[in-house]
């Protein structure tokens, strides 16, 4: 098992400004919420489809997107224990992962750094264990709202906030037009399109329900949204550039999957030099939303930096 166990449990004490370190305590409070829940799922889901739900949370991962939902609660003025809540969206990602690499999908046999949730269960036990991750999710969130106190229509925003964005405008429709374009020829629009549903559409909920759970104003919601689209794009860029230029030690996953699918990404269509670029003004655009509405948070711009510096 990949637990690290932590006696971090609050949103309060990992609210610090130095990226990398929040982003470590970050792992370990969310750690702390999966493993709790990947027991139950143990014991609920009996035999292989509970162990592989046990073994897909438990992998090791940065967990972005929930340090995205406690940064923004905290950016926003948010009290209380957000980490549950964060969580959530960490069992959404994963059960996305998981279907991600299926042989029907990407095909990958590595995911951060071990094998893939199909490899070690087969495929019939990982697609369920997918499926059976959407609504455990749900469960963790309503308890993540109730330890925060939020109200049933707070809490109504913020689920449909989270599920539209992995349904069929979000994560699962860009997947399916990511499948459509291999070998195809793409415009920069239609990529950008691809890249905002299948990888930016999460990444921006996250930093949305955080503001919400916070109370925060329409005006900084849609500035938080609005941040969120930035950087989900430039992480989608990132990802692209990576897959080129680093290694499958590095990546946790299979180096070199999108040339060999031949799918569309910023490097093949304009160069890496031009996505490079294009990375780093979706940061600087991304922060530059926080301000104009009077958003001040350092941590939100480190980690919107993080994004665009990743190695991994």
């Amino acid at each position: 098992m990949f637990w690290r166990r932590t006696t971090v449990h609050s949103a309060q004490k990992i609210s610090i400004s130095d990226p990398a370190e929040f982003l470590a305590n970050t792992r370990g409070a969310v750690n702390e919420v999966l493993f709790a829940w990947s027991e139950r799922a143990r014991q609920e889901f009996a035999g292989r489809v509970g162990e592989a739900i046990g073994y897909s949370l438990a992998t090791p991962g940065k967990r972005l997107r929930p340090a995205l939902v406690i940064a923004a609660f905290d950016a926003l003025g948010g009290s209380g224990d957000v980490v549950e809540m964060a969580a959530a969206v960490e069992v959404l990602h994963t059960y996305s992962l998981v279907h991600d690499d299926l042989p029907c999908m990407d095909d990958d046999d590595l995911r951060r750094g071990r094998p893939s949730t199909h490899c070690q269960f087969d495929v019939p036990f990982a697609t369920e264990a997918g499926f059976r991750m959407v609504p455990l999710s749900a469960r963790v969130l309503a308890s993540g709202a109730q330890r925060l106190g939020i109200s049933t229509p707070v809490l109504g925003l913020i689920g449909t906030e989270l599920f539209r964005a992995v349904g069929a405008s979000g994560m699962v429709g860009g997947q399916v037009l990511d499948l459509e374009a291999e070998n195809k020829a793409v415009s920069l629009e239609e990529l950008k399109r691809i890249h905002r549903a299948k990888t930016g559409a999460l990444i921006t909920a996250c930093g949305v329900i955080g503001a919400l759970a916070a109370g925060a104003g329409d005006a900084e919601v849609e500035a938080v949204r609005c941040y969120g689209q930035d950087i989900g794009l430039a992480f989608q860029i990132v990802d692209d550039i990576l897959d080129t230029t680093a290694t499958s030690r590095e990546l946790g996953k299979t180096a070199g999957k999108d040339v060999e699918q031949n799918k569309a990404t910023y490097p093949a269509l304009h160069g890496m030099e031009a996505a490079k670029q294009e990375a780093e003004t979706r940061v600087m655009s991304a922060v530059d939303h926080l301000a104009q509405c009077g958003i001040d948070s350092e941590l939100l711009g480190g980690l919107a930096r993080f994004v665009a510096n990743r190695r991994s």
